[in-house]
């Protein structure tokens, strides 16, 4: 059977408790740059020229601390990610995932901070892994400036799901139809 074609290691996204005591540490200890937020709930993070190699999730206030895999409102990771090549190599991930029989979280989308294309798929003890491309490039001669985008289904994924290889996350459904799961 056909594997993967990883480039490298990408970025990690992690969950946790203040989101603003997160941003303080990751920019004026660790040097990293802000590049986007989405409302106050999300922040990317970056070191070098990626739109990010670092992005930080608020999870609830009121989030008991335990292992309670799928929710994620527990502080940790919420996935990690590969580079693949382009487009077609996204689309050629998602029939190996499939062919493998290996579980598609999301995706194929893509999100708006960062523009990538994205695909999440789980390893076997339920780690969400990401493959994406396309991910804006910011350079000093770049001039770019951080934008908060609005919590939404076009920060989540501009495609609006057209591309998905599987049903979108309910939560993701639920917020853009305002309802509570």
């Amino acid at each position: 059977m056909e594997k993967l074609r990883p480039q490298r290691l990408g970025h990690l996204v992690l969950a946790v408790r203040d989101i603003h005591a997160s941003v303080k540490f990751y920019t004026e200890i660790m040097g990293l740059q802000v590049s986007d937020w989405i409302s106050d709930q999300m922040v990317f993070l970056r070191a070098g020229t990626d739109h990010h190699d670092l992005a930080l999730s608020q999870i609830p206030k009121d989030s008991p601390d335990i292992n309670d895999l799928p929710r994620y409102t527990r502080p940790g990771m919420e996935h990690f990610s590969y580079l693949v090549e382009d487009r077609a190599e996204m689309d050629r991930t998602a029939e190996v995932l499939q062919a493998h029989g290996v579980e598609i979280v999301r995706g194929i989308g893509k999100h708006g901070p960062g523009e990538n294309l994205f695909l999440v798929f789980k390893d076997p003890d339920g780690n969400n892994v990401e493959v994406y491309c396309e991910m804006t490039q910011i350079t000093p001669e770049s001039n770019y400036r951080p934008k908060v985008w609005e919590r939404n289904i076009d920060s989540f994924d501009q495609y609006r799901f057209k591309h998905f290889v599987v049903p979108p996350p309910q939560a993701v459904i639920d917020a853009k139809t305002n309802k509570k799961s």
